[in-house]
């Protein structure tokens, strides 16, 4: 029996890394002294942005044989 991984939508995976990468521009923010609401304004943009990015240029495209 072969095991496949779950298949996750792509708006879920846009989601995951705009969550990951727009705390990791709050955290790194926070880290040079940039004042938390400032920080975290700038954190959300990131993920927002980041969100739609990967959910309109991040798909694979798949060839029909």
């Amino acid at each position: 029996m072969h095991l496949r991984p779950p298949a996750f939508s792509h708006g879920f995976t846009a989601f995951l890394w705009a969550v990951a990468l727009g705390l990791f521009v709050w955290i790194g923010l926070l880290a040079v002294d940039v004042s938390g609401g400032s920080a975290f304004l700038f954190g959300f943009l990131a993920a927002v942005g980041i969100f739609f990015f990967v959910r309109l240029y991040g798909a694979d495209d798949f060839r029909r044989r």
